[in-house]
């Protein structure tokens, strides 16, 4: 997959929240501010200001005057993966964010998949890349960048972002290889290193097979269910239940491993597995991070501050996903062991075949010619 982005930068806070609600109500505050208390509330940075004007994202509609003289209502939020499996919300206003990666909201949408690879941390637990349909951030929980690679090249699916031979390689030895099981073998078969995730291939036919069949499973826990169209469930009597409700302001995530009770605050939710509680990325629990992400304290006054008053019905919901999707996967890690030590064709076999190297056009990202894009000012743009 040559083709690959650096990690969006967003810069401010703000303008991502675990609800939508939230993000307008921050909107609200900031347009009925004006002069240096817009200008404070905005936190403005060397690539942002209330003064900056630029191109609108690609499929938003947003302004793409200077932000000093915005007055209109609130853009529609989208979903972006802000960490490691925790989907939030954000303001899709290029205005508002330092670098947006337009090339990546391009190609969004639709079929699209994007693998995010984590940081590598030495000896660290966890997977060595998260897949998501949603707009990647593309940074570990403790802040390292990874690379993000889209499994298409162009909008709507067109174009796999695989290097030029590698399908036919593949086909050769393995049978016909869409788009998505290439992804599936990447998710059972990865390994990081410090220069990203490296991926062997078998030798064995069946090997493959049987490695894709896992990949495609955990592929689709990881998003919710979105290739079977059935949402990941723990069988019956190891599904997660709210035993006691969340206060309106948990102040604290803790674990009992005797009992397999997740106390958020004073409430309870039970049972929960270890390795969900103990699932990490990049050297970091994925629960806890969670949580911190909707509890932690902001600055008073500032935009980060406007929240909900007390705990949503909706957050619960999404942290009993959460353990399921986190409990799932971490049950069947040890099931990838066999597909990461495949000792198949390696860089000596595709340099062979004219895979390798590849071309430098295929690590550039595909021109779009059938559409304009607005500009700065509101001029239109052709890409």
């Amino acid at each position: 997959m040559p083709w690959s982005v650096a990690p969006l930068r967003f810069g401010r806070a703000w303008i991502v929240a675990p609800d939508v609600r939230t993000l307008r109500g921050r909107w609200d505050r900031l347009v009925a501010a004006e002069g240096a208390e817009r200008e404070a509330l905005f936190r403005p940075s060397r690539a942002r200001t209330t003064g900056t004007a630029v191109a609108a994202l690609p499929g938003q509609r947003t302004g793409t005057g200077r932000f000093a003289r915005e007055t209109g209502p609130c853009p529609e939020p989208v979903r972006v993966l802000s960490g490691p499996f925790d989907e939030e919300w954000l303001l899709p206003d290029h205005r508002l964010i330092d670098t947006a990666r337009p090339e990546l909201w391009r190609v969004a949408g639709g079929p699209q998949l994007f693998a995010v690879e984590q940081g590598y941390v030495p000896g660290a637990a966890g997977p060595p890349l998260v897949v998501t349909g949603a707009l990647p951030e593309g940074r570990s929980p403790a802040g390292r960048p990874g690379r993000i690679r889209p499994l298409f090249r162009r909008p709507g699916g067109a174009e796999p972002n695989l290097a030029p031979g590698l399908a036919g390689f593949l086909r050769e030895r393995y049978g016909a290889v869409e788009p998505v099981r290439w992804l599936a073998w990447v998710v059972a078969a990865a390994v990081p290193s410090p220069a990203g995730c490296r991926v062997p291939l078998p030798a064995d036919p069946e090997v493959w097979a049987a490695g894709v069949a896992l990949g495609r499973e955990l592929l689709d826990v990881q998003l919710r269910g979105a290739l079977s169209g059935t949402r990941p469930r723990l069988p019956g009597g190891r599904r997660p239940y709210v035993r006691a409700a969340v206060p309106a302001r948990p102040e604290a995530l803790a674990y009992d491993p005797v009992d397999e009770v997740l106390s958020v605050g004073g409430g309870r939710i039970s049972p929960v597995p270890a390795v969900a509680w103990e699932y990490r990325t990049g050297g970091v629990r994925v629960l806890e991070r969670w949580f911190a992400r909707r509890t932690a304290p902001a600055e008073p006054g500032s935009l980060e501050a406007i929240g909900p008053a007390a705990w949503p019905q909706e957050w619960t919901s999404e942290l009993l996903d959460l353990i399921t999707v986190l409990a799932l996967l971490g049950e069947r890690e040890a099931e990838r062991a066999p597909f990461k030590a495949a000792g198949g064709p390696g860089r000596a076999a595709l340099r062979a075949a004219g895979v390798l190297p590849v071309p430098e056009r295929a690590r550039r990202p595909a021109s779009v010619l059938d559409h304009q894009e607005e500009g700065p000012e509101g001029q239109f743009t052709l890409v």
